[in-house]
């Protein structure tokens, strides 16, 4: 899946009736390139002498008026909502903050999030809301928002960027992706940079420590993890660990107490604090006894910049237990 999808349809006849909607937006940004081109090509046509200088010219700058024309329009974005979480910590990272107008539930950094309006949670959009107020840009996530409220979004010409990284290298492709709407885009792309630098370092540094054998742990009744096509386990690999469900046909398994026990794991990995850990072992009790890594939640749960702080800490506590066991 591509980590940054816009949706651009057709515009109805009911999108006419938004103020300022956003395909006026965008031709009007393609008007401002192409009219200069136009006179351009009247100006010199005229002043050329023979008729074959004038055609040869005028062609040449009619092939410019056509590369502008197939060229995608560059503007930033002036309203813009996000419909996940770690779609609006992207957004922040990318320098969008200020024209953010809306977020979803639990859209709780940076702390700036927790003062707009909340247009989605889990139970669905408010698309009615959504468009009061007059977004030129949304920002949305295919595994977690509605697809049919999307679509009723996207019917009124509103383009619609999807971000859903699989992987460090498709976080920071998103993030140089949204350079294009963001009134900083060079934020953008320094955002996107530091991504991929702080992947590199770790994968310098840890890639080649013996890889232990780790599971995942996402709930306990049922018994969820990450398979090898999510962002966790890519974060997983960076530390030279292994996921011991890296084989798994699907993103997210539900998976038994008996397969766990039988991939024989050496480290067991979950999101939350202290108590979470607590609680992970007496799980596991008698039949497993292992360490136990917590990691800041909304680290490691979110697909944004700040899972890279998760792959810090997770990286540096499996090298601690593999130094512990050594003894």
């Amino acid at each position: 899946m591509s980590p940054i999808r816009v949706t651009r349809p057709a515009i109805p006849t009911r999108a006419l009736a938004m103020p300022a909607p956003t395909w006026f937006i965008i031709h009007r940004h393609a008007l401002a390139m192409l009219l200069p081109a136009w006179f351009a090509i009247r100006k010199h046509a005229s002043a050329l002498g023979s008729r074959a200088r004038r055609d040869s010219r005028a062609r040449g700058l009619a092939a410019l008026l056509l590369a502008l024309l197939a060229a995608p329009p560059a503007w930033a974005a002036h309203r813009v909502v996000s419909l996940a979480p770690h779609a609006t910590e992207m957004a922040y990272a990318a320098g969008m903050g200020e024209v953010l107008v809306a977020v979803s539930s639990w859209s709780d950094y940076p702390p700036a999030a927790q003062k707009l309006e909340q247009v989605a949670s889990w139970q669905g959009i408010n698309v009615e809301r959504v468009l009061a107020l007059k977004p030129d840009l949304i920002l949305a996530w295919r595994g977690g928002n509605p697809q049919r409220e999307l679509d009723q979004l996207a019917a009124f010409g509103i383009p619609i960027v999807y971000l859903d990284p699989l992987s460090v290298e498709d976080m920071a492709r998103a993030l140089d992706g949204l350079a294009r709407y963001s009134p900083h885009p060079e934020q953008a792309h320094q955002a996107a940079r530091a991504v991929r630098q702080q992947a590199a370092d770790l994968k310098r540094r840890y890639a080649g420590n013996p890889p232990a054998r780790v599971f995942m742990q996402f709930g306990t009744q049922p018994l969820f993890t990450a398979g090898k096509q999510t962002l966790q386990s890519q974060i997983l690999a960076l530390c030279g660990a292994r996921n011991i469900f890296a084989d798994s046909p699907v993103p997210w398994p539900q998976v038994g107490r008996e397969q766990v026990l039988g991939r024989k794991p050496q480290v067991i990995v979950v999101a939350g604090g202290e108590e979470r850990v607590t609680a992970i072992r007496n799980f596991w009790q008698p039949q497993l006894d292992v360490p136990v890594i917590a990691l800041n939640e909304d680290w490691f749960n979110r697909s944004g910049p700040r899972i890279l702080l998760a792959a810090q800490a997770l990286c540096r506590q499996l090298a601690d237990a593999a130094a512990t066991g050594a003894r």
